[in-house]
Order: C-alpha cells, then sequence, then structure tokens
C-alpha cells in the first residue's frame, strides 16, 4: 500500500489580480502558510503559468518549479479544465462557453476548437518539463443536451456524439502517450463524462486507450446520487487524481437532483467546504490506500456559503487528517509462529 501525497490546493477559484493571488510566488507562499504542500495549477491563467512557453521550455518549467520550491511547496499538476470544455462544444452552449476562450477565436467555434486542442496538447508537452505524470481535464460535451430522454432520442444519437467525441480525444491522447502523461477526466455533469457508464462508453470508443484516465471528485456523485464508494472498487486502475471536494444533498417535497432552477444556495444538491457536507471521507481515503492510489489528495474548494479563505485554511487540516500513513507490517505480526513448506503440508493433512 502507499501513502497519499497532500495536502495540495488546485488555485483555480483563488487567483486574482491582488495580492497573495496574483502571482506564482505570492500565493505559493500564501499556500505554503496554510500548509499545503502542493499545488494544482489552472494552466489558462497566465498569471500564475503560460502554458505555451512551458510546453517550450523546459528551463521555464524548472524556474516555475524553483519559484514554488523556495515555499516549501510543488505543482501537483496542471488543469486544462476550461480548454478541455472547448475540445467538443454543442452549439446550444456557444455563446455561453466563448468565455472559456482568448479573445481571437471567440464567435468562431471552428476556430476555438482548434485553439483548445492545442492548448490540451501544449499543457500534456508541459507536464513532461514538469516532470508531472498526470493532467486534469474535462472532456467537453455534445450529448449534454439530451442527458434527459425526452422528447424521445433518435436512435444513434448518443453514439454519433460519442464517436465524435472519441475522435477529437484519440489524437490528444495519442500525444500524452508520447509525453508519458495521463489524462484524467473529471467525471462532471455537463461533460459527456459524468458518470461511470458514460466514462466506459468514451473507454471504448478511444480503443481502451491506457492514457485515458479518470479524476475522481466524489462531490459530483452526491449530486448525482451515485454510489461513490463503489466507483473507487469498478474503477479503481483508472483513477490517477483525486479532488477532494465535499457535497450535500437535501431533496423536499419540492426539489430533488434537478433543484428547480435554483441558483447554489438554494439547490437541493450543493457543494460545501470540507466537513461540512455529507462525503463520507474516511471510507474515501481508505479505500485509495487500499488500491495504491499514490497520487495527490487535492483540495478543490467550491462552497455556496463559506469565504474561500476560511475553506482553504480549513481545508488543508481537514485532509492531513484524513491521509493514512499506510502501514508496513500486519497489525498481527507479532503472533506470527513461523512457518515452512513441510509445515504447512502437515497442517493440511498432505503428509
Amino acid at each position: 500500500m502507499k501513502t497519499l501525497k497532500g495536502p495540495a490546493i488546485f488555485l483555480a477559484q483563488f487567483a486574482g489580480d491582488e495580492a497573495p493571488f496574483d502571482s506564482l510566488s505570492n500565493i505559493g507562499r500564501w499556500a505554503a502558510s496554510l500548509g499545503y504542500k502542493g499545488v494544482q495549477i489552472p494552466s489558462w491563467d497566465k498569471r500564475l503559468f503560460d502554458v505555451e512557453k512551458a510546453a517550450q521550455s523546459k528551463d521555464y518549467c524548472d524556474e516555475a518549479k524553483g519559484i514554488l520550491a523556495e515555499h516549501g511547496v510543488e505543482i501537483t499538476e496542471l488543469s486544462t479544465h476550461l480548454q478541455g470544455q472547448l475540445v467538443a462544444v454543442h452549439p446550444a452552449y456557444d455563446e455561453m462557453f466563448d468565455g472559456f476562450a482568448v479573445p481571437e477565436v471567440r464567435g468562431n467555434p471552428k476556430a476555438r476548437q482548434e485553439w483548445a486542442v492545442n492548448q490540451v496538447k501544449a499543457a500534456i508537452r508541459a507536464s513532461r518539463h514538469l516532470g508531472i505524470g498526470d493532467h486534469a481535464t474535462f472532456s467537453g460535451a455534445l450529448a449534454w443536451p439530451y442527458v434527459y430522454p425526452w422528447p424521445q432520442r433518435p436512435a444513434g444519437l448518443i453514439e454519433t456524439a460519442f464517436d465524435e467525441l472519441a475522435k477529437r480525444w484519440l489524437p490528444i491522447l495519442d500525444v500524452a502517450e508520447e509525453n508519458g502523461v495521463n489524462v484524467c477526466y473529471e467525471i462532471h455533469p455537463g461533460e459527456d463524462l459524468f458518470d461511470g457508464v458514460t466514462f466506459e462508453m468514451f473507454l471504448e470508443r478511444v480503443k481502451n486507450h491506457a492514457r485515458c484516465n479518470i479524476l475522481y471528485d466524489p462531490s459530483h456523485f452526491v449530486l448525482q446520487q451515485l454510489d461513490y464508494l463503489d466507483f473507487i472498487d469498478i474503477y479503481a486502475e483508472r483513477i490517477k487524481m483525486f479532488h477532494v471536494k465535499d457535497a450535500e444533498f437535501n431533496p423536499t417535497g419540492r426539489q430533488g437532483v434537478y433543484s428547480g432552477y435554483q441558483s447554489w444556495v438554494g439547490r437541493a444538491g450543493r457543494f460545501r467546504s470540507l466537513g461540512d457536507g455529507q462525503v463520507d471521507f474516511g471510507a474515501i481515503f481508505s479505500k485509495l490506500a487500499a488500491i495504491d492510489f499514490d497520487g495527490w489528495a487535492v483540495l478543490e474548494w467550491e462552497c455556496a456559503l463559506k469565504h474561500p479563505e476560511d475553506g482553504a485554511r480549513e481545508g488543508a487540516d481537514f485532509i492531513r487528517n484524513h491521509i493514512i500513513r499506510v502501514t508496513e507490517k500486519a497489525f498481527d505480526d507479532f503472533a506470527d509462529g513461523g512457518a515452512d513448506e513441510a509445515t504447512n503440508r502437515r497442517l493440511l493433512g498432505l503428509d
């Protein structure tokens, strides 16, 4: 068994224009002051990291690592959640997702997709320069508007969507293979990969590609009422990354999973700061230790109620207290009577 690494924190929800969130050095110092050992970097935020330069220059990557090392922090992974979303966008979402891209390609879905694909490939190459073997992203979505089967879906609609999604991602996964990096899709509503079944549909179409893997975040499963512990057992070999994020689901006589178009505060299912929700993290950390997961435990802070800096401060201690330092010996070794093959045969009545 292996001990998880951490605590670490995803910086996407914290980066900003004011100190200490305005530069890699400042935000690294802030994270370290809270007790974090690693940071997951949003590759789209040039205040922190230039992914295009990183893809071309190992020296730049070494410099970024050095900046964080001065504070006792390391880069856990890069993220292309926003760019990955743009690899596949249904036209219904074109305008809403345009803001994820650089201004030059907005309003041009074809150019936007090409830019997004190049961004993900750049982040994969940058990961290799950083010496990082896992990368976080979204799959994007073509079929999501049809998630509920009314009106009746035309035969083959979903299959065509997943065929196209796989076609777009296979060249990216091949680049990942060339660079020794796992592409870890966050299984997330709004993406075509939003549960185990959809991940399997995609995995089959990318020919069980070795680099097609999972970023496990139990909060999204609470909101879907999916068994997030059984998910670990089923997909243990594909889980390469872990977002530690809490959530709660409190259905009423007025709303359930779909939550009546309410804002996050008023939804039956909502994200919460660590320890404020319903996720059984004791069981999750135990299962991850048992399957030899040796990645990082990364806080992704999202909460409709609590201030982010309070969530970050509390999250470091929460993760640290849940990481299991795995044992190197069996608890009952003290009672080991010793044995050999001859003894074993006698005990079995074979001699």
